[in-house]
């Protein structure tokens, strides 16, 4: 499958892409043309790196970067991963987390951190398949939680 690194000049389809994410799971959004302004300068700066699938294109992963305190590496943060929902089962998801853990490791970042909803259970299944654990790195480890708060 088809995952390329995107460029400035797809943050439009971009936009388009995590506005249909959030409308889709009934989240708020800005608006494509929003995201897309604000994804750009994101990228110029190298902290935000984006995959794109397919030539719709039908799906993308969205990466974070910044300095660890822990290890010399950059810790890299999946914000997005999504698939259009009529191309979903077919190993696109997959192939973007392939991707996605292949570019992280040529940015320089140690490790990748997620999160997901407990009822996204195709999801959940990915991540664990490549290697994700939702326990502090052990299979009987404690389970981590994700917290968040508008300020």
């Amino acid at each position: 499958m088809n995952v390329r690194h995107a460029e400035l000049a797809d943050a439009e389809d971009i936009g388009r892409l995590l506005h249909d994410f959030n409308t889709e799971y009934e989240d708020v959004t800005p608006g494509p043309d929003v995201i897309a302004a604000r994804l750009r300068p994101l990228m110029e700066s190298g902290e935000t790196l984006a995959l794109l699938l397919g030539d719709g294109p039908d799906g993308l992963a969205v990466m974070r970067f910044r300095p660890s305190i822990w290890t010399e590496g950059l810790e890299c943060y999946l914000a997005e991963l999504y698939v259009v929902p009529a191309l979903r089962g077919q190993g696109r998801g997959r192939a973007l987390m392939e991707a996605a853990i292949q570019a992280a490791r040529a940015k320089g970042a140690d490790h990748m951190e997620l999160n997901t909803g407990e009822d996204d259970v195709a999801a959940r299944r990915l991540y664990e398949s490549l290697g994700f654990s939702r326990s502090e790195g052990k299979p009987d480890g404690p389970v981590n939680y994700y917290y968040e708060r508008e300020l």
